[in-house]
């Protein structure tokens, strides 16, 4: 699977930014009108991986700017351009997490036929 992952990556990298964003609105749209469908689905594939190139790009660009700058870590005032990921260790299982059943009843009984829609 990383192997996979790896190389779709390698291949996105190799696509010039302007190249994709001529198609951004094209899959902008698509994506925003939902439809269950393989097409939709692909299509909003499509839009993230364009935006992926987008954000990589961005990202990359800003700390290559404070590099240059000498600047080490995040300033403080600026917006967080990367989220804060906290990493799980394949030792540390997850916390099991308590879930509760909902128990689906009838509304009301059906008055014409005098049955309930427990059946």
């Amino acid at each position: 699977m990383e192997k996979l992952l790896a190389r779709l990556a390698q291949q996105l990298d190799t696509i010039d930014e302007a190249s994709l964003m001529s198609l951004w609105s094209k899959y902008a749209t698509t994506t925003s009108r939902f439809e269950p469908t393989k097409r939709w689905e692909e299509a909003t594939l499509i839009f993230s991986l364009i935006q992926a190139k987008r954000w990589k790009n961005q990202l990359f660009n800003f700390h290559w700017s404070r590099q240059s700058q000498g600047q080490e870590g995040l300033d403080p005032q600026l917006p967080n351009l990367a989220p804060d990921f906290a990493l799980e260790t394949p030792q540390e299982p997850a916390p099991a997490q308590r879930c509760r059943v909902l128990e689906f009843r009838p509304l009301k009984q059906d008055s014409e036929s005098g049955e309930n829609d427990e059946n």
